[in-house]
């Protein structure tokens, strides 16, 4: 049986252990700019674009990650809008929003599909 997950392209991208917690990275996949995040104890991993839509710079990968209410967020290290780590929606100005890619671990490798 076929799930949604299995007809996406992954691309490998660091191992674990090189994105420290609550931090993140930037990578470069399939020609787009993207941020993966390392989030918790429980070391949940995300994925959004890393361009500030707001800016034009890639530069989401180096903002602050925290929460608002129940939601895991990036501020903008340029504009400190906060970014949705699952949606990709910027919480203060909707029409900024970026897109959120699929991510999972396999064998200590972070794997991202573009959405």
């Amino acid at each position: 049986m076929n799930t949604a997950t299995d007809t996406l392209h992954w691309t490998a991208v660091c191992s674990t252990t090189e994105i420290l917690p609550d931090t993140g990275v930037c990578a470069l996949v399939e020609g787009r700019h993207v941020a993966i995040f390392r989030v918790g104890r429980a070391q949940d991993f995300y994925a959004i674009d890393n361009v500030d839509p707001k800016a034009g710079a890639s530069v989401l990968s180096r903002g602050l990650v925290g929460s608002i209410g129940e939601r895991i967020v990036v501020a903008s290290p340029l504009y400190k809008n906060h970014f949705d780590l699952r949606s990709g929606e910027c919480i203060e100005a909707p029409e900024h929003s970026v897109r959120a890619h699929a991510v999972r671990v396999d064998e200590g490798r972070v794997l991202v599909a573009l959405a």
